[in-house]
């Protein structure tokens, strides 16, 4: 089979799209399951209420070094959820779920171009402050509005997931919502327990992430200093 192509401001990618080395900093929450479906009704999918009432949001920021995309800072609000069509609860319901990316903030025109054209994720133009040491924080702002503040306290070098992974992520645009396979590949994974200091602006994505209850204690925070990704196209699933 001829692998599929997609033209972006006049470069040719061939999928699947690789990443060959980028950075990552993850916080996961627990927040209230109810408003984390209000936040993504309109994507017609529910959240993975892995215990009663409850439901996960990963904020992630990822920087990409090296890939058929260029290097980019990119930041991730995603909301677990279940498969099209389940309706699984409970802690293994999370084995099988999916991430629902409702923000994806970026800092290159092109990766932006490519992501809402060839996947429809959310993403928008923003600006990132990256202060970096043996703790790691930033800034996101966006039309000059602060976004969200996060200080990483530095995790002991343990991993909670392998180190290969395939797992999905869902976006939705123009009335349609997508579902896209991806696999990585995490070396140099710190862990730690809470480890995250948020701060939230005025922006009204920051009110969205205040909805859930943010800022709060992350159940689980984590860094990576080697990640690979291989994105296949994206599926329509309604």
């Amino acid at each position: 089979m001829t692998a599929s192509q997609h033209t972006i401001a006049g470069t040719v990618l061939t999928m699947p799209v690789r990443i060959r080395k980028a950075t990552q900093h993850m916080a996961m929450f627990s927040v209230d399951a109810d408003a984390a479906q209000r936040l993504i009704d309109y994507s017609g999918l529910q959240v993975c209420r892995y215990l009663p009432g409850r439901a996960v949001v990963v904020l992630m920021l990822m920087h990409y070094i090296d890939g058929d995309l260029g290097q980019y800072h990119e930041f991730g609000t995603s909301v677990m959820v279940n498969p099209p069509g389940s309706r699984a609860k409970g802690p293994r319901a999370l084995q099988s779920a999916g991430a629902f990316i409702h923000h994806l903030p970026v800092d290159q025109a092109f990766t932006l171009e490519a992501g809402t054209t060839i996947w429809g994720y959310p993403k928008v133009m923003a600006d990132f402050t990256v202060r970096e040491g043996r703790d790691f924080s930033f800034d996101l702002s966006i039309d000059r509005q602060l976004v969200v503040s996060m200080d990483f306290r530095r995790g002991l070098p343990f991993r909670l997931t392998p180190r290969q992974q395939s797992q999905r992520t869902y976006s939705h645009r123009d009335g349609v919502t997508r579902e896209t396979s991806f696999e990585h590949t995490l070396d140099g994974v710190r862990t730690r327990f809470g480890g995250v200091h948020m701060r939230l602006g005025d922006h009204p994505y920051a009110k969205e992430l205040a909805s859930l209850g943010l800022p709060k204690r992350a159940m689980v925070s984590s860094s990576v200093d080697e990640v690979q990704m291989t994105f296949g196209d994206a599926q329509e699933i309604s």
